[in-house]
């Protein structure tokens, strides 16, 4: 028998966008995953991006995070934007501000579908869309007492 997607829990859920953030606090996995849980998903896609030790060649100290005014509500066109494409039953993305250290968490991004193939794809648009078009920047500090600050996230 052919599968049929007349179900409600195929579609996209009336108000997928659980949570969103700008913080200048440690994140929590647990909580974004737990924000993006719904009976009706068959599959939850996660991302967590973490400050690492290096860029390219240059070792990384630390690095801090800024955002601008309105990058809260350029989050919330992305998500929109991002439910607007798939089926998403829930999603959730918060990324951190301040100073950060190697290892720490510096995004979350979630998203829950009906399946697999469109979480994972709703979850690589969240994280890249985020990425490129909302107004965070990072400014990263080098071992050898360089500096440098990147472009949005």
């Amino acid at each position: 028998m052919a599968p049929t997607y007349d179900h409600p829990g195929e579609r996209a859920a009336q108000d997928p966008v659980r949570l969103l953030a700008i913080r200048d606090e440690p994140l929590s996995l647990d909580e974004v995953f737990k924000a993006v849980g719904d009976d009706a998903a068959g599959g939850t896609a996660l991302f967590v991006g973490t400050v690492r030790n290096h860029d390219a060649s240059a070792d990384v100290d630390e690095l801090g995070y800024s955002s601008h005014p309105t990058a809260e509500a350029e989050m919330r066109r992305v998500a929109e934007k991002v439910a607007a494409a798939y089926p998403v039953r829930a999603l959730a993305a918060v990324h951190r501000v301040g100073d950060l250290r190697v290892g720490d968490l510096a995004v979350i991004v979630a998203v829950s579908c009906p399946h697999r193939s469109e979480a994972f794809e709703a979850c690589r648009m969240l994280i890249d869309d985020l990425k490129h078009e909302v107004p965070i920047w990072k400014h990263q500090r080098f071992s050898d007492g360089t500096q440098e600050w990147v472009g949005a996230c």
